[in-house]
């Protein structure tokens, strides 16, 4: 089983928490088998892709969660 996980929320006053996209309690959580894996992808995730247009940014909320 895996132990290490990245949970992804979406801030307060996001659009995309409305009831008809994905929702207020929306959540997805990615697992890695050690915490060397998840902190390597968390930083992977906050650091955008370099196609991302000037301007754009994502609006998750990463949180370190482990079972």
């Amino acid at each position: 089983m895996k132990r290490y996980g990245i949970r992804m929320t979406l801030p307060e006053g996001d659009s995309f928490r409305a009831p008809h996209l994905l929702g207020p309690h929306w959540e997805e959580i990615q697992w890695f088998d050690s915490a060397r894996e998840r902190d390597e992808a968390l930083e992977r995730m906050r650091n955008p892709p370099p196609y991302y247009r000037r301007g754009d940014a994502a609006t998750l909320v990463y949180e370190k969660v482990e079972r």
